[in-house]
């Protein structure tokens, strides 16, 4: 019987060849639940936007180990021990951090299965895998839940300065052309340590540190929180919450099975067994896709008219205020709206609407970024830093929207 090569590489855009380290990190690369992540869009529907922004969750995932093995080997070099089995759970944990996302990322998770949150769904593709691979992710699934008694390894999987940001805010920042989100991720990792069991930042390293935040700030505003990408977002939900409504009521709406199964059932972390976790993993971008171009001639006004507008980016209008807006002011418009179209003032919600969006580069409430001096003192990287505009990025940024067909303007 012929033996496969499991040691393979992979050649990525940002970072040159990932290297795949040991066999059990192939299994799980190769397995259906990994795979699926080819099919999942990393930045939603941004490349409504920009064009570029077409990568997936599955080059995200491979690049988070890669930085995974940089920070490793950085950490032993300065003395951090760090076991094979250590080494092999941080691997694991961060490269399947994401595997619980759904289509078009959160889109699905406000709408159709609102209750669970895509870290869980994580976990129980975590747990699912372990039992199919024997126990082999225990010191794994122990670090991604924190409960492993070294804190400087879930800091180095999910804090404000971990792998999954390094990564996404480079590779976003590549493939969208938005070149304010580069982050030297590599200066940042050569500068980690570990310091009374906690990750730091050595000193010398503290401007590289206010770069990435101003990145992640910059990218924010300019990429996931730009105004096309969050008004594509907010219409996608509202189809998929309009199609649940229609099948409850025993409309018979053409889609993919698994599709189907989510919105004809109420689905909770009590509910989510391994049947429905095996549904789930069947559900990808393209299910969503095909129904929207189905969906387009369906003889619902709000479902076809919504569809039609993702399809053929003929989006709602978006208008972005410091101001927040009065349910009131809308009421003319949805008036008018319902009577051009014979439809209710309570359908005019799906298209006219209001809400806000929040931007934080840096919270002083969560983990802090600590930064290591060389008196040996641990501080605060706000405290460190003689940057003024970095106390105010720990300041959360409100800004209120509203949406409305163009034809109202």
């Amino acid at each position: 019987m012929s033996q496969i090569n499991k040691l393979k590489i992979f050649n990525d855009p940002i970072y040159g060849f990932i290297t795949i380290p040991n066999a059990l990190i192939y299994d799980l690369i190769q397995h259906p639940y990994f795979q699926r992540l080819r099919r999942i869009s990393q930045m939603g529907l941004s490349y409504l936007v920009y064009p570029g922004a077409n990568h997936t969750r599955f080059h995200h995932a491979l690049g988070c180990m890669h930085l995974m093995q940089k920070a490793v080997d950085v950490l032993r070099f300065k003395g951090i021990l760090i076991s094979p089995e250590e080494e092999n759970a941080l691997y694991i944990a961060i490269l399947l951090h994401d595997i619980g996302h759904g289509p078009f990322s959160h889109a699905m998770e406000k709408s159709i299965v609102e209750e669970v949150h895509h870290e869980e769904i994580s976990l129980l593709f975590m747990n699912q895998l372990n039992v199919e691979f024997k126990g082999k992710l225990d010191l794994a699934i122990k670090v991604f839940k924190g409960e492993y008694h070294r804190k400087f390894m879930l800091q180095l999987i999910s804090s404000q300065l971990d792998m999954d940001r390094m990564d996404y805010l480079k590779r976003d920042s590549y493939y969208s052309g938005v070149a304010e989100g580069n982050v030297n991720s590599e200066r940042l990792i050569q500068m980690m340590n570990v310091d009374k069991d906690y990750l730091v930042i050595e000193e010398k390293g503290i401007y590289s540190v206010e770069k990435f935040l101003m990145s992640r700030r910059l990218m924010y505003w300019q990429a996931y929180l730009h105004k096309t990408s969050l008004v594509a977002e907010l219409i996608l939900m509202r189809i998929l919450k309009r199609a649940k409504e229609l099948t409850l009521k025993g409309v018979k709406l053409s889609c993919s099975e698994p599709l189907l199964f989510f919105m004809e059932h109420k689905v909770t972390m009590e509910t989510f067994d391994a049947d429905t976790l095996d549904l789930f993993a069947q559900l990808d971008d393209f299910d969503i896709i095909g129904a929207l171009k189905a969906w387009q001639k369906n003889d619902d006004f709000i479902l076809s008219t919504l569809s039609k507008m993702i399809v053929n980016r003929d989006l709602l209008k978006i208008k972005l205020t410091n101001e927040k807006v009065d349910l009131e002011e809308l009421q003319p418009l949805k008036e008018r709206f319902a009577a051009e179209n014979n439809i209710s003032i309570a359908d005019t919600n799906y298209f006219i609407f209001k809400g806000k969006i929040k931007n934080q580069a840096y919270s002083k409430e969560a983990d802090p970024i600590r930064i290591l001096k060389k008196d040996s003192s641990v501080e605060d990287v706000i405290e460190s830093s003689d940057q003024l505009n970095l106390k105010s990025l720990s300041k959360s940024v409100t800004k209120y929207y509203i949406c409305f067909p163009k034809q109202l303007l």
